[in-house]
């Protein structure tokens, strides 16, 4: 053993500790940031998987429990377990799945058409309360600005859920990618449930 082996030991010594006290570290941070906010909904019209016009504004003040988020079918990643998180919801609220208004809006109108929305909604087993929303591209950066969100394109996806009690003017904004039972979670943490 020559005299620098010691203290190569040390130094692998203290580098392992090192990372692992920064990987300790990194896990105490939470995944998912959450947040308070006032949002101010656009009055705008934007279209539903039945083809049916909606006001937005009117749909986001009926004074039901409100959740929200942006997705887009081509997605591959963010988009299907925010929509899976959806369907575990509406199966735990079982018969009263009507009581919280699922909302998902489009990132991307030029492909995703009520037909689609429908379509992929039915993947999802989907029930009544669960609205799936497109329109211009125009009345969607007014919807997302409205709720203090902008996502520019779909390369800048990211994973943001909003949540609205009933009656309440404040919103919770979820902002990380949620198993479904971590999203079930924090619809009870809300009241939702």
């Amino acid at each position: 053993m020559t005299t620098l082996q010691p203290f190569v030991l040390i130094a692998r010594a203290a580098c392992i500790a090192g990372c692992l006290a920064s990987l300790a570290a990194e896990q105490k941070e939470p995944r998912i940031r959450r947040s308070t906010e006032l949002c101010n909904p656009a009055d705008v019209v934007l279209i539903n998987q039945d083809g049916q016009k909606v006001q937005l504004k009117s749909l986001l003040d009926s004074g039901e429990p409100v959740v929200l988020n942006f997705i887009y079918l081509n997605c591959t990643t963010i988009c299907p377990t925010l929509s899976a998180g959806y369907a575990t919801l509406q199966t735990r609220l079982g018969a009263g799945s009507r009581k919280v208004h699922l909302i998902s809006i489009t990132i991307d109108p030029a492909r995703d058409t009520p037909e689609a929305l429908k379509a992929y909604m039915q993947r999802f087993r989907a029930k009544p309360g669960w609205d799936s929303l497109t329109g211009t591209r125009t009345d969607i950066e007014k919807a997302m600005h409205g709720l203090n969100t902008f996502i520019p394109d779909l390369s800048s996806m990211v994973p943001i859920t909003l949540i609205r009690p009933a009656r309440s003017a404040k919103w919770t904004r979820l902002f990380g990618l949620m198993s479904s039972s971590e999203f079930i979670e924090e619809c009870r943490k809300a009241g939702l449930l």
